[in-house]
C-alpha cells in the first residue's frame, strides 16, 4: 500500500560493513558535503547523494527491532517525525488482528493502541467482522524503506476494508491481498464489492473523538457524499490517492504532547463539492514536483530516539 504524503513517507537487517546507526546521519551529510565539492558544476551528482542520504536514513530507521526506552511521545510530524516509548497491537484481540506482521510496523502511541481497540469494539457490536489492521509505525517511528511517507510519529493506521468476514488464520496473514473497492479507472466504487458495512466502518472510525482525518480513495469519498451529504463526520474523510482498499486513519497529537506538530486543520464543510470534484480532473493526474532544494530534517529530538537503548 503506497500513502503519499500531501495533506496527510519490515525491519532491515544489518549489511556486513554497513555504517553503525550513530554515525549514519554524519556519513550521510559528509557524503552530501564530498559531492557538492567534487561536482561543483554537476548539480545532478550532488541531488545522487541526496537521494543516498534519504535511502540510508529509512533503513537507519528500519533497522530499530524494539522502541525507545520512556514515555510515549510523538516528535514532529506525520511525515517528517519519530516515536519514543511506542506500544505494541498485540497480534490479535477482541474484534482485530494484524497482517503482515513480520513488516515490525505494529507499533504506536499508546492512544493508537487504545482507539485500535475501541474501533475493533464498536464494529464488533455494530455486526462487522473483525477488522484487518495494517501498518502503523515502526518501534521508533521515523521514514519507513517503502511503502509510506507518513506513518512516523506512532498516530497513524491502516484499517483494511475487507468486511467478507473469512477466516484468515495466522499463517495465511504475511500474504494475503485484499482487492480494491474501486473500478478501473477510479470513477466509481465497485457496486459488486462495495456493501454499506463499508460505510459504517468509515463512519465508526471518523467520529472517534481523537481521529484528525481518514484518508480513502476519492471514489469512496464521492460514494459516501451521495449517501451522507452534510454528515458531520464525513468532513474528516479526505480524499486521496491510492486508499482503494484500506482506510488511512490518523490521530491528533496527542494532549501534552509538546513536541508533536499537528497538520493543519481539516477544511470546513462536508468536502462534498468542489474540491472533490478536482479529484476527478486532469489536473489531479499531473506528476507532483518536489520543492528545490535539500530535504527537510527530522526534528533534532529524533537522533536522541535513534540512540536510545
Amino acid at each position: 500500500m503506497r500513502c503519499r504524503l500531501r495533506e496527510d513517507a519490515v525491519a532491515i537487517p544489518a549489511r556486513r560493513g554497513a555504517v553503525p546507526a550513530r554515525l549514519a546521519p554524519l556519513a550521510a551529510r559528509l557524503a552530501v558535503a564530498l559531492a557538492a565539492a567534487l561536482f561543483p558544476a554537476a548539480p545532478a551528482a550532488a541531488q545522487d547523494a541526496l537521494v543516498a542520504m534519504r535511502e540510508a536514513a529509512r533503513e537507519t530507521w528500519g533497522r530499530a527491532t524494539l522502541p525507545a526506552a520512556g514515555p510515549a511521545r510523538s516528535i514532529g510530524g506525520a511525515g517528517l517525525g519519530c516515536l519514543a516509548g511506542a506500544e505494541a497491537l498485540p497480534a490479535e484481540g477482541p474484534g482485530w488482528l494484524v497482517v503482515r506482521r513480520s513488516r515490525n510496523r505494529f507499533w504506536g502511541t499508546p492512544l493508537l493502541v487504545d482507539t485500535i481497540a475501541r474501533l475493533a469494539g464498536r464494529a464488533r457490536a455494530a455486526g462487522l467482522p473483525p477488522l484487518r489492521i495494517g501498518d502503523m509505525s515502526q518501534p521508533r517511528g521515523g521514514p519507513m524503506t517503502f511503502g509510506h511517507g507518513s506513518h512516523q510519529t506512532g498516530l497513524d493506521v491502516d484499517v483494511w476494508l475487507d468486511l467478507s468476514g473469512a477466516p484468515l488464520p495466522p499463517a495465511a496473514r504475511e500474504s494475503v491481498q485484499f482487492p480494491s473497492l474501486v473500478l478501473p479507472g477510479g470513477a466509481a466504487v465497485d457496486p459488486e464489492r462495495w456493501r454499506p458495512a463499508h460505510a459504517t466502518l468509515i463512519r465508526l472510525a471518523a467520529e472517534q473523538p481523537e481521529v484528525d482525518r481518514i484518508f480513502v480513495n476519492p471514489a469512496i469519498k464521492r460514494r459516501l457524499c451521495g449517501e451522507f451529504a452534510g454528515a458531520a463526520w464525513l468532513r474528516r474523510v479526505r480524499p486521496w490517492y491510492g486508499h482503494d482498499s484500506h482506510m488511512h486513519v490518523r490521530l491528533r497529537c496527542p494532549a501534552g504532547d509538546a513536541g508533536c506538530e499537528p497538520q493543519a486543520p481539516v477544511p470546513a464543510g462536508d468536502g462534498c463539492g468542489t474540491a472533490l470534484d478536482w479529484w476527478f480532473s486532469p489536473a489531479s493526474r499531473a506528476p507532483a514536483t518536489r520543492p528545490p532544494g535539500p530535504p527537510p530534517r527530522l526534528p533534532a529530538a529524533c537522533a536522541g530516539v535513534l540512540a536510545a537503548p
